[in-house]
């Protein structure tokens, strides 16, 4: 699989907003979705919880039901997937209902930024792609469903901002494509998250090798937009890679919403911020022998130790030599070297040995 040549390569790190990503700890997205429930003061709350936890960016959705589906009532229309949260619904009523009114979008972006977080949205339509970049967002995001519109990644793409897709059930030939476009059309700073597209996805179908497989053919930044249950996938993911973690947010669970079967509540939240910025910064480099942070411990280590009073010309034997902590005198190895020897001079009981100790 060949990129085009004739290209800038894609960038190893870039800002979005005041943010750097793929350098440090992952950019975290609380996904509102909606999980508002079209409350526009629950949104706002959503929002400051989100920002409480720590968040770098809140996401919306920019559709309406007919720029998403038909309103029509054929078998085609309806969701007929028994493992599914909407089994049974109509595809215009499911949107209807989980839409973000167009005329939230600004207030609910100001407001995010006014508690310093960054706002953007995932558009599901051209239209769309022109309305959020009227209002300034600092990125776009492509929900894994919309990898293979090439036409909306190419409209995303020709706003020069960067561009995180989420590839879902994608074929590398798919995300290939829509690399391609992105690129064709002017993006140079691409984010690919390896997505699960089943609701929630359980661990095992997470596959997180997919990220440094991803990062390797695409030279892309990655990441992963989770919709496990809990923070262990998201939290492992750091460890292959991941530049971008966007996991759904809801106030909680038992008061519902669309999403919020598979969503974390903002303790949850919090607990995803701090454990993936520690998982970061555990990350390190390769590193063996003692760090700097260390150096101390190493007086823990064994030695050899007088363990009974010797007098000068004795030999040292099992019984008035040990192996003990700490490690201020001779390294262990030594011991068998200096079976048999005789003492130089009297030596106290609980006296390191060393070389200056032994005779010959």
């Amino acid at each position: 699989m060949q990129h085009d040549n004739k290209m800038d390569p894609l960038k190893s790190s870039f800002t979005i907003g005041d943010v750097e990503i793929g350098v440090g700890r992952p950019f975290i997205i609380a996904e509102l979705s909606g999980n508002h429930n079209q409350d526009f003061e629950l949104a706002k709350r959503m929002i400051f919880e989100a920002a409480n936890a720590g968040v770098d960016a809140i996401k919306l959705q920019t559709y309406t039901a007919d720029s998403m589906t038909l309103d029509v009532d054929t078998a085609d229309f309806l969701i007929d997937d028994r493992n599914s949260l909407w089994h049974g619904e109509k595809l215009h009523q499911l949107y209807q209902k989980a839409s973000t009114p167009y005329e939230w979008h600004q207030p609910l972006f100001e407001y995010a930024n006014s508690l310093g977080v960054l706002a953007f949205s995932s558009p599901f339509d051209e239209d769309a792609v022109d309305f959020l970049d009227a209002l300034n967002v600092p990125c776009f995001k492509i929900a894994s469903f919309e990898i293979t519109d090439l036409p909306l990644i190419a409209r995303a793409a020709s706003k020069k901002k960067p561009l995180i897709i989420s590839t879902g059930m994608a074929s590398l030939a798919e995300i290939e494509e829509a690399v391609h476009t992105a690129r064709l059309n002017g993006c140079d700073e691409l984010v690919l998250l390896k997505c699960t597209s089943t609701y929630p996805a359980s661990p095992e179908n997470s596959n997180l090798l997919t990220i440094p497989h991803l990062k390797e053919t695409f030279s892309t930044l990655v990441g992963l937009s989770d919709h496990t249950l809990g923070i262990g996938a998201a939290v492992a993911s750091v460890a292959f890679g991941a530049s971008v973690i966007e996991k759904h947010f809801v106030l909680s669970r038992e008061d519902g919403g669309v999403d919020s079967a598979f969503s974390l509540e903002p303790k949850e939240f919090e607990a995803l911020v701090r454990e993936t910025q520690t998982a970061a910064m555990a990350i390190g480099k390769v590193n063996y022998g003692a760090s700097k942070a260390e150096a101390t411990s190493l007086t823990h280590r064994r030695s050899i130790y007088v363990s009974q009073d010797i007098a000068k010309g004795d030999n040292f034997n099992a019984n008035n030599i040990r192996v003990v902590r700490p490690a201020f005198g001779l390294p262990p190895r030594y011991k068998d070297t200096i079976l048999g020897k005789k003492a130089k001079r009297d030596i106290a009981k609980g006296t390191p040995l060393s070389w200056a100790l032994v005779d010959g």
